[in-house]
């Protein structure tokens, strides 16, 4: 059954969804030519049944930075010399959803073997860590595998009121200092290599004919 046909039955019973969102970033030369860019894109979308919303539609400057998507791009000096570039990297408010969710996997599986926790923890992670790969992510993983790190021995003495960690890395990290058993492996956020996004100009193909 397709999607559509899903949707349909749905709305038959009664059920409604809510109208279709898309999220546009537009980059231009002035704060007159953004403004400019958004009402030439409200009058695009408004034939369509779309519009801008207010709430959510920002222009600013590129020093500033904004939050799109997850991320946080702002133009920043790179350390040790006088040139500027603009980084993406996870925004707070992402990085902030991520250590909540394992703070609560954590606390809500204090009964659970090491097992169960990892089987819950390690679809967040790799997730979470596969969308953030392509960008300058390598400190805020670090920083994740730390805090995770953190969590669990968190967990451990929760759930083994007088035990050490000597005990918590004997036990569940095989004698190491990350938690692993036979069975099955914690995530690390730590091991995992970004990416940089690679310019292909006019290698991306269009559906109209250039014109110059």
């Amino acid at each position: 059954m397709s999607r559509e046909v899903q949707v349909r039955f749905c709305e038959s019973r009664g059920v409604r969804f809510p109208p279709a969102t898309h999220r546009l970033l537009m980059v231009s030369g002035t704060r007159e030519h953004a403004e400019r860019i958004r009402e030439q894109a409200a009058a695009v979308l408004a034939p369509m049944g779309l519009r801008l919303s207010a709430e959510k539609t920002k222009i600013t400057h590129i020093d500033e930075g904004l939050d799109f998507l997850g991320w946080r791009i702002q133009r920043h000096r790179k350390r040790g010399t006088s040139r500027y570039y603009v980084y993406t990297y996870p925004s707070r408010k992402a990085i902030k959803a991520v250590t909540v969710k394992v703070k609560t996997i954590c606390r809500s599986n204090v009964n659970q073997p090491f097992q169960i926790l990892a089987r819950k923890l390690n679809p967040a992670l790799r997730g979470w860590c596969a969308y953030f790969r392509p960008g300058v992510s390598a400190v805020t993983f670090a920083r994740l595998a730390d805090l995770t790190w953190d969590r669990v021995k968190r967990w451990a003495r929760r759930k083994h009121r007088r035990i050490t960690l000597k005990t918590i890395r004997r036990r569940y990290c095989s004698g190491g200092w990350w938690p692993a058993t036979p069975e099955i492996m914690l995530f690390n956020p730590a091991k995992v290599g970004t990416t940089r996004y690679r310019y292909r100009g006019t290698a991306i193909p269009v559906p109209w004919p250039a014109t110059g």
